[in-house]
């Protein structure tokens, strides 16, 4: 009995032990701003901050923004991830600072994964350092506007299709879900121009790629700790090496990708799409231009030699679509929500296009579309309330003196720019809550900061994908609004919420809106 009672006392004692260890600890965690001089949130036991994100009470580019507002008056201040010490830069000409000008101190996301395990996240995002330098080398004279323009038509047919699919709905004036049918229409085009391959999403909602595709964002408790822990501590997430992408769900993009390059080599295809710029960029690498191999483009500032591997390949034409599975379709159906909210502006929206497809024969064209102002400036604002990328995570990579103080940010510190935070403050964007175009007119434009407004991020880091992204969006709303009108219906939820689970502001529980034909 004596000896049952010392068993039970030594191991209470030892847990007090630990627990008491734990919460000195993290009270010396906790101390770190403070010791540092930084003004700081008051953290709380054993989340820090970041308790709503974690615990899913709220989407993290709100959790962010709400952290944002907290620290009103002060141009940066810290915050704790758990017990990870978190910098969060406020003032714009500082994220200009962090962006671009001191961009050296501030290259990497702060991510890691196992290429060996996870081949298929060798890309833009996830690389590091001088191999990342070296890829966005490579890729950037993909995406330059004569790029776009050559890609347009693919675009086009997606938008002709998803006309096509909303005819019979409109004409008996249905309820339409937008967040699945924009996700549709954007996955057809991905599958086409990253993959070559006709996804027929937009007639078919259970189409095998689009399937295939769910899988990489399904949730489960396992991907949930992982992106705790990657956040958190990249270091335990090396140590228990998470994989980003199922298994299966590899094997099927990589096939594909690879049965796709093997007929397009062996039967000589080229086709007006991403993934053959990316075929040609792997080629060229290979081929000898003058007789002479071009040393330069193919060695890293490291010195080693640099292949586009087709793994490589096929990451590039993943992240394509993990980049627009989501992020394009979101600001589409919140862009067609809004208008359907304030009819007056989707109104002033469809006599610009009538006015200016009147000009190109009544055919959407790739010139038709840029000279859409006022469809410029409604993208414009869709982007600001619903950035694709909510927030924009950097990690310290060398010592960074922060301007005008003498405060020196060590280097492995995480730092946070909150773009919804920005894009909601109101010394930025009056009523910010209320959409309106004419924020982007060329006055309103000229008072406001250049760094308050980053959709897409900004710097050498900017999302590659931008100007598609847009012109998606841009096809998609002409080619809708060009034939139908949206209303607000028993379904639609005003004002919107967020799901909490999701990355991207995207609405729980789907944007519901009465579509019918335009007299």
């Amino acid at each position: 009995m004596n000896f049952e009672f010392s068993t039970v006392f030594l191991a209470s004692s030892l847990c007090s032990l630990i627990v008491l260890l734990l919460f000195a600890y993290f009270k010396y965690s906790y101390s770190y701003w403070k010791r540092r001089g930084i003004f700081y949130l008051e953290p709380s036991f054993p989340f820090g901050n970041i308790w709503d994100g974690l615990l899913q009470k709220s989407n993290g580019g709100i959790m962010f923004g709400d952290l944002y507002k907290q620290m009103e008056g002060h141009k940066f201040g810290g915050i704790y991830s758990i017990n990870r010490p978190t910098l969060i830069f406020r003032d714009p000409d500082l994220i200009k600072d962090v962006l671009i000008k001191n961009f050296s101190h501030f290259h990497d996301h702060g991510t890691y994964f196992n290429e060996k395990k996870d081949p298929l996240m060798a890309h833009l995002f996830m690389l590091t350092g001088n191999r990342w330098k070296s890829l966005r080398n490579k890729l950037s004279p993909i995406f330059t506007s004569g790029k776009m323009k050559m890609m347009f038509q693919i675009v086009l047919d997606s938008g002709k299709e998803l006309v096509a699919y909303l005819e019979k709905p409109a004409s008996r004036g249905d309820l339409i879900e937008f967040k699945d049918i924009m996700a549709r229409y954007n996955t057809d085009i991905i599958a086409s121009v990253a993959f070559g391959i006709q996804g027929n999403c937009i007639r078919d909602s259970d189409a095998e790629f689009r399937e295939w595709g769910k899988k990489i964002f399904q949730p489960s408790l396992k991907t949930g700790i992982r992106d705790i822990i990657m956040f958190v501590s990249p270091t335990l997430s090396a140590i228990l090496n998470i994989p980003f992408i199922p298994e299966d769900v590899t094997n099927y993009f990589r096939n594909m990708i690879r049965e796709t390059v093997d007929y397009r080599e062996k039967n000589n295809v080229n086709r007006n799409d991403f993934l053959n710029l990316l075929i040609q960029l792997k080629n060229k690498e290979k081929s000898e231009a003058n007789g002479e191999v071009n040393e330069k483009a193919n060695k890293l500032s490291s010195g080693n030699e640099v292949t586009l591997t087709l793994d490589e390949l096929a990451a590039q034409a993943l992240v394509f679509f993990i980049g627009g599975f989501e992020t394009s379709s979101t600001v589409l159906s919140m862009c067609m929500y809004e208008l359907a909210i304030r009819p007056e502006i989707q109104v002033r929206l469809q006599s610009e296009i009538d006015e200016t497809l009147l000009k190109h024969n009544g055919e959407i064209t790739y010139d038709a579309i840029q000279q859409m102002d006022y469809l410029e400036k409604t993208v414009s604002e869709a982007l600001r309330k619903y950035p694709p990328a909510p927030f924009l995570v950097r990690i310290c990579t060398k010592p960074y003196k922060i301007p005008g103080t003498d405060i020196e940010v060590e280097e492995g510190t995480q730092a946070i720019i909150p773009i919804l935070g920005l894009h909601y403050d109101s010394k930025h964007f009056p009523d910010p809550e209320r959409f309106d175009p004419e924020r982007f007119s060329d006055e309103e434009k000229a008072k406001r900061h250049n760094f308050v407004h980053l959709p897409f991020g900004e710097g050498p880091r900017i999302c590659i994908g931008m100007r598609f992204a847009q012109l998606q969006i841009k096809v998609g709303l002409v080619s809708l609004l060009s034939k139908y009108s949206v209303q607000v219906c028993e379904k639609t939820t005003i004002p919107l919420k967020f799901d909490p689970k999701c990355f991207p502001l995207s609405a729980l529980g789907g944007v519901w809106l009465k579509i019918c034909k335009r007299n």
